[in-house]
C-alpha cells in the first residue's frame, strides 16, 4: 500500500494548503510596498509640518516685534519727547527716565524684545531699557554692527526712512561678545515721508531664532536656512553660507514645486506669502526612508519566518488529513478513527499592545495632573489681564480644569516685595523666592477661596471672589483689604524687606477683573512714586486731571470684543472709558481732542484690520466716526459712540449667521449625497465640511432642531419609504441601498421614525 506521504489524497491536500499559504504571502508583499509608500509619505510630510511650524513661530514673533514698535507710536509719553523743543544741551531727564522705565517692561513679553532702542534724532539720545545714552556714541561703543561705522551707522540707521524693515544677518558685537544678529527697523511717526523724529531698532539674536531650526539637524541630522526675496540668507543652522551658496535644484517652495530628492538628501522648501522669504530643510534620505526599510526588514524576516512554518505546517495537516482517508481506502471493513486536531489561538500582541496603551494612559494622566497648577495659574493671568471674551468662556475653562464656579463679585490686589537693590546674587534671588512662598502660603491660609500668581520677579497678584454669605460691598472690599494687609505683614517679619499693597476696585462680573487688576496696578505705581508703605487703594487715589485715560489694554480689548461683535461688552469698555474721562475727570479741551483721537484711531482701525466689511458700510460707519468732535456734549458722543458699536457688531453678527447658513446647508447638501454610505459618521460629516465636531452638532440642532445623524436618519428612511412604495427591490436590498448594514438595524430605524414595520408600510400601499 502506498504511503500517505506519497498518495494523491495527501498531493490533494498539500497543493491546497499551499495556495491557501501563498494567498497571504502575495497580499503581505502588496501591504509592504503601500505601508512602504505611506511611510515615506508621511515622513515628508512631518518633515514639511515641522518646517511649516518653525515659520509660523518665526512669523508670529516678528508680527509681535511689528506690533510693538506700532504701540511706540501711539505712545503719548514718546510722541511728546520726540516733538518737544529744547535749547541745546539741555534734556528732559524725567521724561527720558521715565520712559526708558516704561519701555523696559516690553523686554519681558516677547524674547525677540530683549535688546531694543530708540533713538530721538530731535535730542541726539537713545533710550534703552532701563538705560540713556545722552550721546549714542557711547550707546555705538558697547552695541555696534562688526560691519558698520559709527558714520554709517548713524546714517544708514537712524537718520533714514525705515518701514517695518527687516536687514539679514549681521555680525554684531554686544559689551566685547561677538554674535550675529537680525535687525527690525520702523521709523517715527509712522509713514514718515522725510527725516524721522525717532527710530526704533530691535536686534534679534541669530541663537533665539536659529533654535526654530535646530529641530531639523538634532532630529534628523539635517540642515536648514531661511533666504529673502533678493536669496540673502537670512538664517543657517548646520550648513555655512559656501554650502548653501553651492546647492543647486533647490525647490523654489511653491505649492507645485516644494521637495525634491537630490544627492542623497530631500530637499523641503516652502515661501512665506507674508514676508517673501525661503525656508528650506535638508533631509538625509536614509532618514527618510527609515521607517519604510525597517518595514522591509521585518515584513521580509516575517514572511520567511512564516513560509518556513507555514511549510511544515502544510506536510502536518496533509499527512494528519490524508493519512485516515488513505488508511479507510486500504481497509474495507474498518472504520475511520478519529483524529482531534489542536486549535492555535495566540493573542500575545494584542494582550502585549493593550498592557502598552494602558501602561501609556496612566503616564499621561500623571502628566497632565503634573501640568494642572502650571495651567491654572496661566489661567489666573488670562483672567487678570482681560483674555476671555464671555462669562460662558470662563466657566468653561474653569470647569476642565478642575476649578469652582467663580462668584461674579471680588477684588483685586497686588504686593511687591521691596528689599534689595539688585536681584544679580544667587543668594538674593533665593532669598526673593523663598519669601515669595512663604508670603503666598500665608496668604491662601488665612483667605482660602484667594487666587495667587506670580506677576514679575518681585509682586504677587491675588483675586479675591466674595463669599455669597457676605451683605455689602463697602464691607467685602474693606474686610479683603485688612485681611490682605494683616496677613502680608504677619508673613515676612523675619524677611528684611518691606511690602507694597494696592487694591482695586471691587468687580460685579468677571469680565471686570481685569479693570479692577488696572486698577490695582495704577494704584501700587501711585504709592511707588508717593513713597508710601502702606496699603493703597484705588478710590483713594487723586485722580490726574492732565492725562486722559486709555490704556493700551482697554484698546486691544476694546478691539477685541468688537471684532466677535460682543456690542455688551464693547459698550461696557466704552462706558468705562467714557465715565472715567468725562465723569471722574476734568480734561482739559486739549486732552478731550487727544482721547476722541485715540477713540476715533481705534475705531478707524477695526475697518483696516477687518477685510470682509462692505465698502459702502465701512463708508457709512467711517463718515459717522469722522463726525465725533471733542466740543460735543457727552451724551451726544456717547449716543454717537453707540450708535457706532451697535452698528460693527450687528454687521460681524450678519456674517456670522451667514456663515452658519452656509455650514448647515453644506452639512445637508453632503448628507443627501452620501447617504447611502454605510460608512458615514458624524465624524466623516464634519471633516467634509472643515469644521469642528462639537460646534456642527450644536449649530445644527440650534438652526435646524435635530442632530446631523438623526437628519441622516431622517434622510435614509424618507428614500426608503420610496423604495418600497415602487415595490422592486427587497427589504434587505434597500437596507443596503440607503445605507445600513443589516437588515435587521433598517428595520428597526424605519419603526422609530414611521412608527411602523417597513412591510406593513408596503402593504398599506397597496
Amino acid at each position: 500500500m502506498k504511503g500517505p506521504t506519497f498518495s494523491p489524497m495527501f498531493r490533494k491536500f498539500a497543493i491546497s494548503y499551499l495556495i491557501v499559504l501563498l494567498l497571504p504571502n502575495i497580499a503581505g508583499y502588496l501591504s509592504y510596498r503601500a505601508s512602504a509608500d505611506v511611510a515615506v509619505a508621511n515622513s515628508v510630510e512631518n518633515s514639511r509640518l515641522l518646517l511649516n511650524q518653525s515659520k509660523e513661530i518665526l512669523e508670529t514673533r516678528l508680527n509681535e516685534v511689528k506690533s510693538f514698535t506700532k504701540q511706540l507710536a501711539i505712545n503719548q509719553d514718546l510722541t511728546r519727547l520726540m516733538s518737544e523743543t529744547l535749547p541745546e544741551g539741555e534734556h528732559n531727564v524725567y521724561g527720558l527716565w521715565k520712559m526708558s522705565r516704561d519701555i523696559s517692561n516690553f523686554s519681558k513679553t516677547n524674547e525677540y524684545l530683549q535688546s531694543f532702542y530708540i533713538y530721538l534724532n530731535n535730542s541726539d539720545v537713545v533710550l534703552a531699557p532701563d538705560a540713556v545714552f545722552f550721546r549714542p556714541e557711547h550707546f555705538y561703543a558697547n552695541n555696534r554692527y562688526a560691519d558698520m561705522s559709527l558714520q554709517e551707522w548713524r546714517e544708514g540707521m537712524l537718520n533714514r526712512i525705515h518701514e517695518n524693515e527687516i536687514l539679514p544677518l549681521s555680525p554684531y558685537v554686544r559689551s566685547n561678545n561677538p554674535s550675529s544678529v537680525i535687525t527690525v527697523v520702523q521709523s517715527l511717526p509712522l509713514n514718515s515721508l522725510y527725516r524721522p523724529k525717532a527710530t526704533v531698532v530691535v536686534t534679534i539674536n541669530e541663537r533665539k531664532v536659529g533654535s526654530l531650526l535646530d529641530s531639523m539637524s538634532e532630529r534628523y541630522g539635517g540642515w536648514g536656512f531661511i533666504t529673502d526675496g533678493d536669496g540673502n540668507t537670512m538664517l543657517a543652522s548646520g550648513i555655512d553660507q559656501a554650502d548653501i551658496e553651492q546647492l543647486a535644484r533647490v525647490p523654489s517652495g511653491l505649492e507645485e514645486d516644494w521637495r525634491r530628492f537630490e544627492n542623497g538628501m530631500l530637499l523641503i522648501s516652502i515661501r512665506s506669502d507674508a514676508t517673501g522669504w525661503r525656508y528650506t530643510a535638508g533631509i538625509p534620505e536614509g532618514v527618510v526612508k527609515e521607517k519604510a526599510n525597517q518595514i522591509q526588514r521585518e515584513t521580509w524576516t516575517f514572511n520567511a519566518v512564516a513560509l518556513l512554518a507555514g511549510l511544515l505546517i502544510v506536510v502536518l495537516f496533509s499527512y494528519r488529513n490524508s493519512a485516515p482517508i488513505a488508511r479507510l481506502l486500504g481497509m474495507f471493513k474498518e472504520h475511520p478513527g478519529t483524529d482531534g486536531s489542536a486549535i492555535r489561538n495566540e493573542y500575545v500582541f494584542l494582550a502585549g499592545s493593550i498592557s502598552r496603551l494602558m501602561s501609556s494612559n496612566k503616564e499621561l494622566e500623571e502628566e497632565l495632573d503634573k501640568q494642572l497648577p502650571l495651567l491654572r495659574d496661566s489661567f489666573v493671568k488670562r483672567l487678570l489681564t482681560g483674555e476671555f471674551l464671555s462669562p460662558g468662556e470662563i466657566a468653561a475653562v474653569s470647569s476642565r480644569l478642575g476649578m469652582k464656579p467663580l462668584p461674579e463679585r471680588g477684588c483685586v490686589g497686588l504686593v511687591r516685595m521691596i528689599g534689595y537693590d539688585s536681584e544679580s546674587s544667587e543668594e538674593m534671588i533665593h532669598e526673593y523666592n523663598l519669601a515669595r512662598l512663604v508670603l503666598k502660603a500665608k496668604l491662601l491660609e488665612t483667605m482660602p477661596r484667594l487666587l495667587i500668581t506670580d506677576w514679575g520677579s518681585d509682586k504677587i497678584a491675588v483675586l479675591y471672589p466674595f463669599g455669597e454669605t457676605e451683605s455689602g460691598e463697602a464691607e467685602e472690599e474693606d474686610g479683603f483689604a485688612r485681611r490682605l494687609e494683616q496677613a502680608s505683614g504677619n508673613a515676612l517679619r523675619n524677611y528684611p524687606m518691606t511690602l507694597a499693597l494696592a487694591t482695586g476696585d471691587s468687580y460685579r462680573t468677571l469680565r471686570d477683573v481685569s479693570r479692577s487688576f488696572d486698577e490695582a496696578q495704577q494704584a501700587l505705581e501711585h504709592s511707588a512714586y508717593a513713597g508710601e508703605n502702606r496699603l493703597t487703594r484705588y478710590r483713594e487715589i487723586v485722580r490726574e486731571t492732565e492725562m486722559f485715560y486709555y490704556p493700551i489694554d482697554t484698546e486691544q480689548r476694546l478691539l477685541k470684543t468688537l471684532k466677535a461683535g460682543d456690542a455688551e461688552e464693547s459698550l461696557r469698555v466704552l462706558d468705562r472709558v467714557l465715565t472715567m474721562n468725562l465723569a471722574e475727570r476734568e480734561l482739559s479741551y486739549e486732552m478731550r481732542q487727544q482721547l476722541i483721537s485715540e477713540l476715533k484711531g481705534t475705531l478707524l482701525k477695526l475697518l483696516d484690520q477687518q477685510p470682509f466689511y462692505d465698502e459702502e458700510f465701512a463708508a457709512a460707519v467711517g463718515s459717522r466716526i469722522a463726525q465725533l468732535q471733542p466740543a460735543d456734549k457727552t451724551e451726544k458722543l456717547r449716543s454717537a459712540l453707540e450708535w457706532i458699536v451697535n452698528e460693527l457688531c450687528r454687521d460681524v453678527s450678519k456674517k456670522k449667521v451667514d456663515r452658519y447658513h452656509e455650514t448647515i446647508e453644506a452639512v445637508k447638501q453632503f448628507i443627501e449625497r452620501e447617504y447611502a454610505n454605510a460608512d458615514l459618521s458624524l465624524y466623516r460629516i464634519v471633516e467634509a465640511v472643515n469644521r469642528p465636531e462639537k460646534f456642527v452638532t450644536q449649530l445644527f440642532k440650534e438652526y435646524a432642531g435635530e442632530s446631523p445623524i438623526d437628519y441622516l436618519e431622517r434622510v435614509r428612511i424618507g428614500r426608503a419609504a420610496e423604495l418600497l412604495l415602487e415595490n422592486e427591490l427587497t427589504i434587505d436590498e434597500i437596507a443596503v441601498q440607503v445605507g445600513y448594514n443589516s437588515g435587521h438595524s433598517f428595520r428597526r430605524a424605519f419603526k422609530r421614525v414611521k412608527g411602523t414595520a417597513p412591510s406593513a408600510y408596503r402593504q398599506s400601499s397597496l
